[in-house]
């Protein structure tokens, strides 16, 4: 959703733009190209090779670039009291991360069990299928990818657990694919633990409705917020947090005057947006894809 992307951030060119979510830094490139020599790019990402695969991309650009290794949890503490003209989050695994096989993201590839986005952290996917409870794994298989048969694979993989480690994506998929019913319009049965655990090892969700609103809190007045997210967990959290900053009064219904005095700080801009038919063409992995888009106001308003 580049271009959806672009056009919503309303690039100025001697602006300031937060990547919360740098990745390889495709969206970044195509922000900074945009931008002045008195502008600026600032990239967050947890992962060092894409950290380094984003320096090389940018690294073209006429405009300031500072590159950050940190979890955009951190975004308070990596601003400070700098204040910025547009910010996004693209969340999610990335493509880079799927197609190495060996971060053990896919459920289509053989691979150690890891899901970390973060390499320097030592929990990782084998901790979560090894050592977890079964009722935890129950919990999180509920709830983070929303499997309707969450206690046939989590007693599935703790029975298998006690004969030996599982040590592999593809010891995992197999587990996974003994439990869950053949389903013909069901994708892929191991998708949704895939989710799940990708998820509780990095901590996606915890997080990030604080690191919504810090991103607002720094925004200037009439400056954009753009997120994209995959899947229907981390929309109705962007979709609950940007209601929440675009409300005004909160004083109960039956006062007769406001005396909470809270302010709205942004304005939603039109519905959620979805892919458009010629990038699902060039690229699947958009199916799932949903922008939401808002403007910072002034609290005067």
């Amino acid at each position: 959703m580049l271009e959806e992307v672009i056009d919503a951030l309303k690039i100025q060119p001697n602006g300031i733009y937060l990547d919360c979510t740098l990745g390889g830094g495709g969206h970044s490139l195509i922000i900074g190209e945009k931008l002045s020599a008195n502008g600026k790019i600032i990239g967050i990402d947890q992962d060092v090779e894409a950290i380094n695969a984003a320096r090389e991309k940018l690294s073209g650009l006429n405009c300031g670039v500072e590159i950050i290794h940190s979890n955009f949890s951190e975004l308070d503490k990596i601003l400070g009291e700098q204040k910025i003209d547009g910010v996004l989050f693209d969340l999610g695994v990335s493509s880079h991360q799927i197609d190495t096989a060996e971060r053990g993201f896919s459920y289509m590839h053989d691979a150690p069990l890891d899901m970390r986005m973060d390499r320097s952290k030592n929990f990782s996917a084998f901790e979560v299928i090894n050592e977890y409870a079964e009722a935890d794994l129950v919990k999180i298989f509920s709830e983070y990818g929303e499997e309707r048969f969450s206690k046939r694979i989590a007693k599935k993989i703790v029975a298998a657990r006690k004969i030996a480690p599982i040590k592999t994506t593809g010891e995992l998929v197999k587990i996974i694919e003994s439990a869950v019913p053949k389903i013909s319009d069901g994708g892929h049965p191991a998708k949704r633990v895939f989710q799940a655990v990708r998820i509780e090892v990095n901590h996606e969700l915890e997080i990030l409705s604080i690191a919504v609103t810090a991103a607002v809190n720094h925004l200037k007045i009439g400056g954009r917020i753009a997120v994209i997210t995959f899947h229907s967990l981390e929309d109705r959290i962007v979709k609950q947090t940007f209601k929440s900053l675009a409300q005004g009064c909160i004083c109960p219904k039956n006062f007769p005057v406001c005396v909470c005095g809270h302010k709205a700080e942004i304005k939603i801009l039109g519905k959620a947006k979805t892919a458009a038919d010629m990038e699902l063409s060039e690229n699947s992995r958009a199916k799932s894809a949903k922008l939401r888009v808002a403007e910072k106001i002034s609290k005067e308003e």
